[in-house]
């Protein structure tokens, strides 16, 4: 950080929340995992054959592998950051993107649910900022109130930006009439 004057007078960035989307997305993953550990109990050691029982613990391991652990590690790798200046948006598994939108810049946030995530108050928080397509925070739990948060924090940044335009504007505003003020 350098020492100049607008950096002292601005607050430390804080974080307002962390978030991911709603752990319902690993419902069905669980019952997988449940099902296969189940079916592996009933069934291990029941075939005569070796190669058959080597089958079978193969096979309950790619469907652990691909039915509940890569779901798992896709959810994991989701999360939505919201702190004071900006929010940030991390995704990827094997390519990582990260996007970032300031507060600052101003946007309109809205929240689309359907049924399911009514019941669970969850919802996709769209934030437009007037780029082509809106960011969009998926099933994030408490929709309602990371759209409160996020209209606030907006509020709070468009009124710090406008008191700090308006105190340059007014510094640089003498005006000098030949040489004199």
């Amino acid at each position: 950080m350098s020492n100049t004057p607008e950096s002292a007078t601005q607050p430390p960035e804080r974080v307002v929340a962390r978030l991911r989307p709603n752990a319902r997305a690993l419902f069905w993953p669980s019952l997988v995992l449940i099902a296969a550990c189940g079916t592996l109990g009933y069934l291990a050691g029941r075939f005569d054959e070796v190669w058959e029982n080597v089958l079978l613990w193969s096979s309950a391991a790619a469907v652990v592998l691909l039915l509940f652990l890569l779901p798992l590690a896709f959810w994991l790798g989701k999360r939505y950051t919201i702190t004071t200046r900006r929010v940030i948006l991390r995704h990827g598994f094997f390519v990582r993107v990260r996007q970032e939108l300031l507060h600052s810049r101003g946007y309109d946030v809205s929240v689309k649910r359907n049924w399911l995530q009514s019941a669970f108050r969850s919802g996709d928080v769209r934030i437009n900022s007037g780029l082509e397509r809106p960011v969009v925070l998926k099933d994030v739990p408490k929709a309602d109130a990371v759209q409160r948060a996020l209209n606030d924090l907006m509020e709070h940044s468009q009124t710090v930006v406008a008191v700090r335009r308006q105190q340059s504007e007014s510094a640089s505003d003498e005006t000098t009439v030949w040489g004199s003020r």
